[in-house]
């Protein structure tokens, strides 16, 4: 029977997004500096207050308020009317040294050995519908608001958007679990304040319609078919947005952990990413069973994948490893069979994760908007700036864990 399945994403300006970005800006520069560092660090936002507070252990000092503003700037809060805007805001930071009874479970005289940064377990999740082995209500809700930030920073075809924005999208499936078309798009959007409410909505619908969609089709023309003349659109639903970002909801670091990862699809652990060094285990192994996962649908094990990882805090070799292959396996093995074999693969201990994917580098600013998977691999140079005039440039590799460099090792392994 025929179902319906609806993901949702937020814009780089939505108030838990600004938060995350600023935690990940900060991992960011302490890591620049430090690779040894051991970050965890919480944002709060609300109308022209900026609260940092965490844990932090480094050889570096840094300016987090000129870090903050950074990112506030290149949002897009620019302008006194959003009631919270880069220059202007207040930055308050409690930040505080991390305990010494959670680093001594981490640290150990041998770096192979290093502890698990928490307990807890961790989801990775694959599946062949779309190219980037992502569900696709959340690859389509990630990419409506990318290229609806896009229009917002062209300032031309569409001239009054502002930077806080969500969207959702919900797909028709067939008795095949395969998507058949589009059911409905919701996207708030915030916008100048206009004379005529009326007129407002009516012009703001018939923009995103004609206009974002249009170039959604052009630019993925892999979805074009999904499009159809009987989507429900829902622009707007509330009438007019245009008390938005920290001045409209107050935003905190790892609320949109749903967002970050599968949209609802396969399972989450709970622990939020952004603000996290790769010693939490929240963070860096989600990315590596992410990395499990896509492997082996990229290598033909199955069409759909989950991989769940735990720990115990402080203990390096992880309690277990499951795979659920929903009934799409190709080997004649069982799920459990497979992830022994999948164990022997991909070593978990938090070091050699970190080894792995090249996790104690500055790359955790790209993922805190629009979703840490399903991204494209990428090498890029940065420059990160102290207080005192020390520069430091590095060239980094985002997004490791979407490499598909295991799927010769997964083929060889389940001989496929």
């Amino acid at each position: 029977m025929s179902y319906l399945f609806t993901s949702e994403s937020v814009s780089e300006g939505h108030p838990d997004k600004i938060a995350d970005q600023i935690s990940d800006a900060l991992i960011d520069n302490f890591l620049a500096f430090d690779p040894d560092s051991k970050v965890a660090c919480e944002t709060l936002v609300t109308t022209g207050q900026v609260m940092l507070a965490g844990e932090v252990k480094s050889t570096t000092y840094l300016d987090v308020q000129q870090i903050a503003r950074e990112v506030i700037r290149k949002i897009g809060y620019t302008k006194s009317e959003y009631m919270f805007e880069a220059n202007s805001c207040g930055i308050l930071s409690a930040i505080h040294e991390q305990s010494q009874d959670i680093n001594q479970g981490v640290d150990r005289s041998s770096k192979e050995e290093q502890g698990a940064g928490d307990q807890g377990m961790m989801f990775g999740y694959a599946t062949n519908e779309t190219e980037d082995y992502m569900p696709l209500a959340l690859d389509l809700s990630h990419k409506l608001l990318q290229e609806l930030a896009a229009l917002r920073r062209e300032n031309t075809a569409i001239t009054y958007l502002r930077p806080d924005a969500k969207s959702q999208v919900t797909l028709e499936y067939d008795d095949n679990n395969k998507p058949v078309r589009i059911d409905a798009i919701v996207i708030s959007t915030q916008h100048d304040d206009f004379d005529e409410e009326t007129t407002m909505l009516a012009k703001i619908k018939t923009d995103l319609v004609s206009i974002l969609i249009p170039r959604i089709i052009a630019k993925y023309p892999q979805y074009a078919h999904l499009f159809n003349d009987k989507i429900e659109y829902h622009i707007n639903p509330t009438g007019k947005f245009v008390i938005g970002g920290p001045h409209g909801d107050t935003g905190l670091t790892g609320r949109k952990i749903i967002v970050d990862t599968y949209g609802g699809k396969g399972a989450h652990g709970g622990g939020a990413f952004s603000g996290k060094d790769p010693s939490k285990v929240d963070r860096s192994a989600a990315y590596a069973t992410r990395h499990i996962a896509k492997n082996l649908v990229a290598a033909g094990l199955a069409d759909e994948i989950l991989v769940q990882v735990s720990y115990a805090i402080g203990v390096a070799k992880p309690m277990g490893i499951y795979i659920n292959t929903y009934g799409t396996s190709k080997v004649s093995k069982t799920d459990g069979e497979v992830a022994k074999i999948v164990e022997g693969l991909f070593d978990m201990r938090p070091y050699f994760i970190e080894q792995r994917l090249k996790l104690r580098n500055p790359i955790y600013s790209e993922t805190a908007a629009y979703g840490h998977m399903g991204r494209k691999p990428e090498t890029v140079t940065k420059t990160f700036r102290t207080p005192n005039g020390e520069e430091k440039v590095v060239t980094v590799e985002l997004f490791t864990w979407e490499k598909l460099d295991f799927v010769d090792q997964v083929k060889a392994a389940f001989a496929l």
